[in-house]
């Protein structure tokens, strides 16, 4: 892994883009020379922030097209915020803030011994031509990006991805068996909320069938008795943590991580191998006919430990940027900041187009198969009426149809790191 880290370097932005001018009139010009902020001294351009705008902009449109069965118009930047504001607003706001701790992971990356080569700096030089031959006119004075500003973005995501990796080498990666174990169970979930008394006691006659079904034969199918007393219900299964949680340094207990009602866990604790508890389970929703299949279930355990650790290495990363971030000299044109804007009738999808660009030193490195680009084009549209979403847009990676538009300007092919950091 650390091998393929070293040889990896990036490829020309894993999709192509396609922009739209802005529709309306009173729209502000974004200028990518100016100063949008500065970090421990050093300036941000605009330009860069743009390219990273723009990028997660069309993410999260596709994220939310395909939450509506691929159907664009979803109002998204122009809905005003809890906190006051618009989503777009904070969106850009957040893009900067991720901006400015690249800049600092460049700074730190000397501390931990991360380093963009020769072979990295030219293979971003050849993406950055290729970024800039291939956009229109237009689409480059939208953009506002200069050929020198494409190379910094590039270069600021590589160290990124390696300074990720080299941050988190540091978490200790022990997860002690006492803490990850898990048992695994398979049970009946019969549902009586907002159900009127006669009918939850009918269910209730169900669950208790199928418990005494199954008392009959122990070994007998779980699936097929339950089955055979209704096709309505199915067999689940779960998972848990098989040691209770240890209180706090405030004195209160942690809470269970398996998200099932505490009276069926404190069953399941009581049980053996393959044991059936001998009592139908009634919660304030349900009733539960349950089996303990394993007190410790080895793949669940180490399944378990996987993610607790991914985690803490999480954790660990956020905090650590964070704290960077906190003690850095960071200063903000706000009036520069705010001629960035996101509109809902300036939207992007996401589709894919055949080959991507990889260095000698990726393809070598890389899966033999190798992956789809990312295809961005605008969708100039009337403001949007739908309803107001209920959080802020995050990005993602998903991808939708390709929607084409006559007013659709030429293709653009955008700069994006091949490295992809364990997180």
């Amino acid at each position: 892994m650390k091998e393929r880290s070293k040889k990896a370097a990036v490829v020309a932005l894993a999709g192509v883009m396609t922009m739209g001018m802005l529709s309306g009139c009173g729209e502000k010009k974004v200028d990518g020379t100016q100063t949008v902020a500065t970090v421990n001294g050093t300036d941000i351009p605009m330009g860069v922030l743009s390219i990273m705008v723009r990028q997660s902009q069309a993410q999260a449109e596709a994220m939310y097209a395909s939450l509506m069965g691929g159907q664009p118009g979803y109002a998204i930047w122009e809905s005003e915020t809890e906190e006051g504001g618009t989503y777009g607003e904070q969106a850009v706001e957040e893009s900067l803030k991720d901006l400015e701790t690249l800049y600092i992971l460049k700074e730190k990356a000397a501390d931990y011994k991360v380093e963009v080569t020769e072979e990295d700096q030219k293979a971003i030089a050849e993406a950055a031509s290729e970024f800039m031959k291939a956009n229109s006119e237009e689409t480059i004075e939208t953009l506002s990006v200069t050929e020198d500003q494409i190379k910094t973005y590039l270069e600021l995501r590589t160290y990124q991805m390696r300074m990720h990796d080299a941050i988190i080498a540091e978490v200790d990666t022990d997860i002690p068996d006492e803490e990850a174990q898990q048992s695994s169970f398979s049970y009946v979930s019969i549902n009586t909320a907002d159900l009127e008394e006669k009918d939850v006691e009918a269910k209730k006659k169900d669950a208790q069938k199928i418990l005494d079904e199954m008392k009959k034969n122990p070994e007998a199918d779980f699936a097929e008795t339950v089955k055979s007393v209704s096709e309505d219900y199915s067999v689940l299964e779960g998972t848990f943590d098989t040691n209770e949680k240890k209180e706090d340094k405030e004195g209160e207990a942690e809470p269970a991580s398996s998200g099932y009602p505490e009276e069926v866990i404190s069953v399941l604790r009581t049980l053996k191998d393959g044991e059936l508890a001998q009592n139908v389970i009634e919660t304030d929703t349900a009733f539960y006919v349950v089996r303990l299949d394993k007190v410790n279930d080895e793949e669940a355990t180490e399944n378990k430990k996987t993610s607790i650790l991914n985690e803490k290495q999480n954790e660990f990363y956020a905090d650590t940027t964070e704290k960077w971030l906190k003690e850095a000299e960071v200063t903000v044109d706000k009036k520069v900041l705010k001629t960035l804007e996101l509109k809902d009738n300036h939207k992007f999808v996401i589709g894919t187009t055949a080959e991507p660009t990889e260095t000698p030193e990726a393809t070598e490195a890389a899966p033999e198969e190798a992956a789809e680009e990312e295809v961005l084009e605008p969708v100039e549209e009337p403001e949007a009426t739908a309803e107001e979403p209920t959080s802020a847009p995050e990005n993602d990676t998903e991808k939708a149809e390709e929607e084409g538009t006559e007013e659709t300007a030429e293709t653009t092919v955008t700069p994006e790191p091949t490295e992809e950091a364990e997180k």
